[in-house]
């Protein structure tokens, strides 16, 4: 029954995907259509076309792969200069420029329908609209979950004690009498850290990012027990490893007390979830930035036969599989199973976003970063009295694009490889 469960939500998840890449490509084509570019197609896949429909002047559909989507603009290549050197890079460039003008009408022209004819602001709205459309989904889907249901909170309330030290080198350390920080300092189950050296406590994290970069410095510690404020016993805290907030699959030197926090259902509003955006934000940048070696690592421990780092990347495949898992597990009941399947697909999106926005082509962010170049060259000639250089030619940019979407279509096989063969272990 839990197989069955696993593939119908894997399915379900897998489709709340091609919605988010649908709406992504709606974030393109309406401010496309608003500023007047011509849209000759939008389809969600890849290959041959399963199904299609033409309104207006769009073509309308979904292909066999559902891997994807697109939304074609004319014109995003600007005819060629005239006076420029004619070598390799400008060869390649014409030849795809060429297929693009060979549907390029001259009223497309004159009526100033192409994508290169636009203001800077405009091609920027265009462009970042894709992204921003899953920015606004992950931020609708976390308001809806924190609003509604709420998140685990860790508080600044003490659960439990550690009795013995955890050392990076020996995390199942057993003493026979309390060593801790925290057992020594006096501290109770049940105590509310109110100040630590001075400073008072608000909420958790920042009781742990205080007791982090304290390392084996001395600690003075109030909690509010019985409604009365106690000092606690002076004591140093240790230095121990681990995970860092930004990059769990890293550990850290950092100061360690000893306490488990008490846990609380908590809602918030939209100022609460930009907050949660932002670390998110922090760790996408993160694995973006680690995202070809982290493939690299996927593949190295395929060949080994080494079970999957669970801080590595998924693909599309592997994301609906954890999602179909997460919902079909015992230990967690169905209202939390709704709300990691939820905050599962957010963070997707807002990864998504994430990566569409690094300055690559063919990547959004790659035609963000032409068109701001094109302002830039623009404003400069201006200034220095010099003559217009016309808009930015991307077509130059080709290799970058075939360089950059040739590994990202063999990290994508890669990844869907390993996650049928080696999926991750979440349970």
């Amino acid at each position: 029954m839990n197989t069955l469960i696993t593939i119908v939500f894997a399915l379900l998840f897998f489709g709340c995907i091609l919605v988010s890449i649908a709406l992504h490509e709606i974030g393109h084509m309406v401010p496309a259509k608003a500023f007047g570019i011509r849209v000759p197609k939008y389809f969600v896949g890849f290959g041959p076309t399963l199904w299609s429909t033409t309104r207006g002047e769009t073509e309308y559909g979904i292909k066999w792969l559902p891997l994807g989507g697109y939304v074609r603009l004319m014109g995003m290549y600007p005819p060629a200069t005239t006076g420029r050197r004619n070598n390799r890079l400008t060869r390649l460039a014409d030849t795809a420029r060429s297929y693009e003008w060979a549907e390029i009408t001259p009223d497309d022209i004159a009526d100033n329908r192409l994508f290169y004819q636009k203001k800077t602001w405009q091609k920027l709205i265009v462009m970042a609209g894709g992204p921003a459309m899953n920015v606004l989904i992950a931020f609708v889907l976390l308001w809806s979950i924190l609003g509604l249901h709420g998140s685990w909170q860790p508080q600044p309330v003490v659960a439990e004690i550690e009795s013995c030290i955890v050392r990076e080198d020996q995390p199942t350390a057993q003493c026979l009498v309390p060593d801790t920080p925290a057992a020594k300092s006096g501290i109770r189950a049940g105590d509310t850290v109110v100040e630590f050296n001075g400073v008072a406590i608000t909420s958790y994290p920042q009781l742990q990012g205080l007791i982090r970069a304290n390392l084996d410095a001395e600690a003075r510690l109030v909690v509010e027990r019985d409604g009365v404020r106690t000092p606690l016993t002076p004591v140093h805290t240790v230095v121990t490893g681990v995970p860092d907030l930004v990059d769990p699959s890293k550990r850290i030197p950092a100061g360690w007390f000893g306490i488990t926090p008490v846990s609380a259902l908590v809602k918030g509003g939209p100022l609460e979830v930009v907050q949660q955006m932002w670390g998110m934000t922090q760790q996408g940048l993160v694995a973006i930035g680690q995202f070809p070696v982290k493939v690299y690592t996927v593949v190295a421990d395929l060949v080994q036969g080494k079970p999957r780092d669970i801080y590595g990347p998924l693909s599309i495949v592997g994301a609906s599989r954890a999602a179909g898992e997460v919902v079909a597990s015992d230990s967690i009941d169905v209202t939390d199973k709704l709300v990691l399947f939820g905050s599962l697909l957010a963070a997707v999106n807002l990864f998504l976003a994430l990566f569409n926005f690094v300055p690559l082509p063919p990547l959004d962010g790659g035609h963000i970063a032409g068109a701001l170049w094109e302002a830039l060259r623009r404003a400069g000639a201006r200034l220095f009295g010099r003559r217009d250089p016309g808009p930015f030619d991307t077509a130059l940019l080709l290799p970058v694009a075939y360089v950059v979407g040739a590994f990202l279509l063999l990290s994508g096989a890669v990844l869907i490889v390993a996650d049928i063969v080696s999926p991750m272990q979440l349970f």
